[in-house]
């Protein structure tokens, strides 16, 4: 789940002004495009550890027996299913099968869960559940709050182990526990997005940007921005909300539907069914370029001369050495098909893939 929209100021952000290059579109500091450069910070991260500055994200806590409210049918994961100290990824969609937003679901306990938004969506997030939610429910919006950190890298574990002890390697992928860091009782996730052995740090703000220096001691540790998290997460395949992804594309359309628990009602089942019935209006593909050179967002896919879609995320991957891509195409496109991208007098050749671009990732390795 990743967010290159609007970022909220935060304690950590006000300490740390010069880090943060530029106003957003709707205010508040953005995370920098980068501290050394995007290739160096991108290829420290799949070698050793880098540090997200993810503070911007949203959080709310709500209370809800599932027994006895509605929250199950706000998501498209099956929330019965987790179990304490688990922690899904899934969809929360409007009535036509759009998404609303990617999110996190973390289960507290049997009726307390925390949601992870992405930020610019956090405000109409919280409308949309607030006017959804029935039965006994709580709902706090703890976004202003409570800080969060990214460490991703297959060296992250190590570097944890020293601020946190020994039990952060029994942590499981998707798996979230206590541990007391800089005297601090908080949450730590065995999550991410960029392929690599990775842990979200939820800290409350006041001790936030203490914990951001901390960690940045070590010298196995670099910040990364918002440039190389965006190499690391296409490298993955994974959708970006607000580009690849957003209200008016369905998770089936994005290729999403492994996270789409069909065995219980939710807002937008009823539009996902009608559309396997009817065929999809358009499905996401994923394509390496021949060369360096990069497609970008908005140039357009042309497969067999004839105009077949467009690019909604592409880059340079350094790890591969060639420009990478997805977007959505109205038309059959096969794997393995070569396909051009264009824009204006600039047309780059393409071969049609399977995502991930990259294998070679830790996250699932330890």
């Amino acid at each position: 789940m990743i967010d290159n929209a609007n970022i909220l100021a935060t304690p950590l952000i006000e300490e740390h002004k010069s880090l943060h290059a530029r106003l957003g579109p709707f205010g508040g500091w953005m995370m920098p495009i980068q501290y050394s450069g995007i290739i160096e910070e991108h290829l420290w991260t799949r070698k050793h550890a880098g540090l997200f500055d993810i503070c911007h994200m949203g959080e709310f806590l709500i209370e809800a027996d599932l027994s006895k409210s509605n929250l199950e049918s706000l998501m498209t994961i099956d929330l019965k299913g987790m179990g304490t100290s688990s922690c899904r990824y899934g969809f929360m969609l409007n009535e036509t099968g759009g998404i609303i937003d990617d999110l996190l679901v973390y289960r507290l306990g049997d009726t307390r869960w925390m949601i992870v938004v992405n930020a610019a969506t956090t405000p109409g997030d919280e409308d949309h559940m607030r006017k959804h939610l029935t039965g006994f429910t709580r709902f706090e919006n703890i976004s202003s709050s409570m800080g969060k950190l990214d460490l991703q890298g297959p060296e992250s574990g190590a570097v944890l182990r020293k601020l946190a002890g020994a039990d952060i390697e029994r942590l499981k992928y998707y798996n979230f526990g206590y541990f007391t860091v800089l005297g601090e009782k908080i949450i730590i996730s065995r999550t991410g997005y960029t392929g690599e052995l990775g842990y979200e740090l939820y800290m409350p703000n006041q001790k936030i940007a203490l914990l951001w220096k901390k960690i940045l001691e070590d010298g196995l540790v670099k910040p990364i921005g918002l440039g190389a998290r965006d190499t690391l997460r296409l490298e993955m395949g994974y959708s970006l909300y607000g580009q690849d992804i957003d209200a008016k594309t369905s998770p089936l359309e994005a290729g999403l539907e492994r996270f789409i628990y069909w065995d219980k009602d939710f807002i937008g089942k009823a539009a996902l069914l009608k559309q396997k019935k009817d065929g999809l209006p358009q499905r996401m593909i994923y394509f390496m370029a021949n060369s360096r050179r990069s497609p970008r967002h908005n140039y357009q896919i042309f497969s067999e001369a004839e105009d077949a879609g467009t690019v909604t995320s592409g880059s340079f991957s350094p790890s591969l050495g060639c420009g990478i891509g997805m977007g959505y195409v109205f038309k059959e496109v096969a794997l393995g098909s070569q396909v051009l991208l264009s824009e204006g007098a600039v047309s780059i050749s393409a071969k049609v893939v399977d995502k991930p671009f990259y294998n070679n990732g830790s996250a699932k390795k330890h």
